[in-house]
This record gives structure tokens, sequence and C-alpha cells, in this order.
């Protein structure tokens, strides 16, 4: 019998290896819904956001439209009938580009995009070509993988995965952006690859008209900890028993550290906002009732229990946080109260 070979590997690693599998092989929205397919609203009042942003950046005749983790392509086909009908003549001058690594979705994109456009597509936020550019992130962040450290009292240890277990593993002092105080013995949650994809927009965006929407949910705090969570079948399941490829692995997205990175960049971002709040300022209530208006009853209960799902306090409004980074020529962009984060 061959002798059995220990293995451990990275968390970050482990996870980006098991959520490349999910989307390539578990049909979408089979554990999960997304704001989009909750409601059309919320992709319209994203198109007229980016309608509004288009307008401060000085009409450019030519514009990126991207999304990163476009899911079924939902969100932006919502979002092109309102700038189709609203603003022509940016729509004229538009380009798609989604970043997207499942060949299955990326075929779903497609079909539901075809009336529309023939969109671009990318395997990471940073090969999407030069010129002005907004770009929308929505649940995309929180699947992206994170390392996890902890101080015990022998130093720093980093979580490792072998045999369905984490484990801790000698390494030096966690690299975060901000100040917080990190304290001993509590999860350090680290998302290099959010940073760096917000390291690289604000560089983009210092010396080119731009502008960046992400929404998913996370905290804006100094607070630490373990936020590792999975879905199997709908249902919560512990994080590494579920068979590879068969959980979607998330975490919760830490907008401190990347507000952080953006004022070290020297480019404004704001946030963040409550997805409530944020939802209500561009007109959810406005733009479902007119929807209502022109339904039965039954479809307007409906568009009004989809609205309450994503603005209430106690469903998605506050758990959900909205952060924006723009080029520092571009004023205040719209849902927002407050100017940039100093």
């Amino acid at each position: 019998m061959a002798p059995h070979i220990y293995h451990a590997e990275r968390l970050d690693h482990f996870m980006a290896r098991v959520n490349t599998q999910y989307y390539a092989e578990t049909p979408f929205l089979s554990d999960f819904i997304t704001a989009p397919e909750i409601s059309q609203v919320f992709g319209e009042l994203l198109g007229a956001w980016a309608i509004t942003v288009w307008q401060g950046m000085g009409s450019p005749p030519k514009l990126i439209l991207a999304e990163a983790g476009p899911g079924r392509g939902t969100l932006m086909a919502d979002a092109l009938r309102v700038i189709l009908r609203q603003a022509p003549t940016m729509a004229e001058g538009l380009s798609v580009h989604l970043v997207e690594t499942s060949p299955r979705l990326r075929q779903v994109q497609a079909e539901i995009l075809q009336p529309y456009t023939q969109p671009v597509w990318h395997k990471h936020v940073e090969d999407i070509p030069a010129g002005p550019m907004i770009l929308l992130a929505n649940e995309f962040l929180d699947a992206l993988p994170v390392r996890q450290f902890i101080q015990t009292s022998t130093g720093w240890h980093e979580h490792y995965v072998a045999n369905k277990t984490l484990e801790l593993i000698s390494c030096a002092p966690p690299s975060l952006p901000d100040s917080r105080v990190l304290e001993p013995n509590t999860v350090v949650e680290v998302c290099e690859q959010a940073q760096h994809i917000v390291r690289g927009l604000a560089h983009r965006f210092s010396h080119s008209p731009g502008a960046a929407l992400f929404i998913d949910y996370g905290h804006s705090t100094d607070s630490t900890g373990d936020s590792l969570q999975a879905l199997r079948h709908a249902r919560p399941t512990p994080p590494l028993q579920a068979e590879e490829g068969e959980a979607d692995l998330t975490t919760h997205v830490d907008f401190t550290a990347l507000l952080a990175v953006a004022r070290k960049a020297e480019v404004p971002s704001y946030g963040t906002e409550n997805q409530g709040d944020f939802l209500q300022h561009l007109g959810l209530k406005e733009r479902t009732e007119q929807l209502a208006s022109q339904a039965s009853a039954q479809d307007a209960a409906m568009l009004r229990s989809a609205a309450n799902r994503l603005s209430a306090p106690d469903k998605m409004g506050q758990l959900f946080k909205v952060m924006a980074i723009t080029s520092p020529t571009l004023p205040v962009p719209p849902g927002f109260t407050k100017g940039p984060v100093a």
C-alpha cells in the first residue's frame, strides 16, 4: 500500500480552486438568488446610475460598460434596456465587457444579452482594455478567496486546509492597508485579490475617466473574525465538509480595507452606504410603484415584496453595503449622501 501523503493547502488557494469548480459545474442560482433576479428594478436603477456617471464624465462618445461576476446576465440586460431607452447617444458608443471565467455562464450571458449586444469576456478585471469605463460588481467580491491569520501565544499563524479541516501553520504577521488593531486569538481575514482589483482600478481612474460600483454583503468597521461560509443545495453547510465543487464558499467583504486601498491610491472613494438607503436614493420605491400601477394585483404585490426584500433593514437592506471609487474629476456618484471618504 502506498504511504499516505500529507498535504496542506493555503485557505485562499483552496477557495479559489473549489469555487472555480463550483461555478463551472453547478447550475447558477440553484443555491442562492441575487438582487438582479429578485427584481428587475435593481438592474434598471444601476443602468440609470451609469447614465448619470457617464454624463458626469462629460458624456464621452465611447464608453466601456463592464460587469464583474455577471451571473446570468440579468443585471446587465436590465441596465442596457434603460440605457437604450433613456440615453441612446450613450448606447451608440457603448461596448459591454464581462469578467467571467465559467464557460457555461458565458453561454447563458450571451443568450440573455443577445437582444442588446455582443459582449466581450475577460478572466480578470485588469484585462479590460483602456478607455473611459463604468464597472458594476454585485456579489462579486464575496466569492474572492481570503487568507485567514490568527495571533496566538506562540506568534502568528495562517489557516491551511488538510483532510477537510483547518490547521494552523506559523507565518509572518498579515499586512493590512488600514491601521486597525489586531486582537490576539481572533481570526483576521485578508482578501488580497479584492485589494489588488481596487488598487488596479484606482490606478486606471487616476489617468482615465472611470467609476466602479461594488455591492456586496460585508462590513465597514474595524471588526475581525471568521466569516467563511458555504451554501450547498440552498442550505448552509460546514465550508470544508461538502465535496469539493459542490458548495459556494464566500466571506463577508472587508470594505474598510478596500476603502483604505483607494485612499492610499489617492482616488475618491465613497461609502459605504447600506444597500437599502442606496436603492431608495436611486428611486427604488418610485420605480416599483410605477411598474406596480401597470401590473395585475398579484404581480404588483410581488414587485412590492421584492423591493422590500432588497431594502428592508431585516432583509438585504443593511447587510449589503455599497462602495464606489471614481476618477478625481467626477462629481459625487448618485446614491451616496456624503463626499469622498477622507
